[in-house]
């Protein structure tokens, strides 16, 4: 017999409580500000919480904004799979799961290039960046398993196809100008998609 697990106690929930308070306090201040613009003091004080309580969630701005973002993230990559899912050109599949994460990425561009230099140089132990990481990893293996339904290529091919597509990806986000249009950030990813995965259909 399975035994129910228990319902988590007063200061598990009180601690939850306030990492929701902080992740809403800081999306909402990033979004209209940009991270650059925005101080760990104006979001302890939207969530109305102290510095020091802060500092225990998050330690910089830059793990603040993995913690709102890595979710962000996380939507866009599952929205992208049920795209991709119903598509069986390979290089249109895998189009279809870039476009979400690129249009997150510029939703707010400074906040997008901060959480990729975050992602990258942050502190690996830090469990935000973790988190961070083990969404690039998801979103390779969506892709490789997308190339093995699409394609002829064996797993291992199709792992290295896909870590290929995802360094294309993360630089068309990260080294494009500021003022760029999503659809043209699309447009090089998908160029290049197609040099590597020809297809008539991109």
């Amino acid at each position: 017999m399975t035994a129910t697990p228990a319902a988590p106690g007063r200061r598990e929930r009180n601690k939850q409580e306030k990492l929701d308070r902080i992740i809403a306090a800081a999306g909402r201040l990033f979004a209209e500000r940009g991270v650059g613009e925005v101080t760990t003091q104006e979001v302890a004080d939207a969530a109305d919480i102290g510095a020091g309580t802060l500092f225990f969630y998050a330690r910089t701005k830059g793990e603040l904004l993995l913690m709102v973002q890595n979710a962000l993230y996380a939507d866009a990559l599952e929205k992208g799979r049920g795209a991709a899912e119903a598509l069986d050109d390979p290089a249109a599949a895998l189009l279809a799961i870039a476009a979400p994460v690129i249009h997150c990425n510029r939703t707010q561009v400074e906040n997008g290039r901060t959480y990729l230099r975050e992602m990258v140089f942050g502190d690996p132990a830090e469990p935000h960046h973790a988190k961070a990481r083990e969404i690039v990893a998801e979103t390779e293996r969506v892709m490789a398993e997308t190339i093995a339904r699409t394609t002829s290529a064996p797993a291992e091919r199709a792992a290295v196809l896909a870590h290929i597509v995802s360094a294309i990806l993360f630089l068309a986000m990260s080294t494009s100008p500021a003022g760029t249009d999503v659809g043209i950030i699309e447009q090089d990813v998908r160029r290049q998609v197609a040099a590597l995965i020809p297809s008539s259909s991109v």
